[in-house]
């Protein structure tokens, strides 16, 4: 089948293949699919690990702390309200944000021809 142009950053973050755009990246919410269903791409060798949970976290970190600081200083809310706010926002905005991000690495691999080294 010929590759169609499809932009990595736009089939990760829809989690399409990032062969030709159109099939299902994933079987499950994280669950990588064995292949793609329109294509046939095999996925097993695309293997994001920890890469979107690192990503993922220092993004969320640094807009939470941020709004936690914000919201320390205009309104100097309780602690328990501070957990109340941030611990949802923290996990809401993960669990929102890893698929897309586990998405984009993947496509990405699959761009750059990206895979486990081998020895000579």
């Amino acid at each position: 089948m010929p590759e169609a142009n499809v932009s990595a950053f736009k089939a990760g973050v829809t989690c399409r293949c990032p062969r030709c755009g159109e099939g299902n990246l994933f079987d499950g919410y994280l669950t990588v699919a064995a292949a793609c269903s329109r294509c046939g791409l095999d996925y097993s060798r695309h293997d994001s690990g920890d890469g979107p949970a690192v990503f993922v976290t220092f993004f969320v970190g640094i807009v939470v702390v941020a709004l936690a600081l914000i919201v320390e200083v205009v309104a100097a809310p309780p602690v328990w309200l501070h957990l109340v706010i941030w611990v949802p926002a923290i996990l809401a905005a993960s669990l929102y944000l890893l698929r897309p991000f586990k998405g984009v690495l993947i496509a990405l691999q699959y761009k750059h021809n990206a895979g486990e080294g081998t020895q000579p």
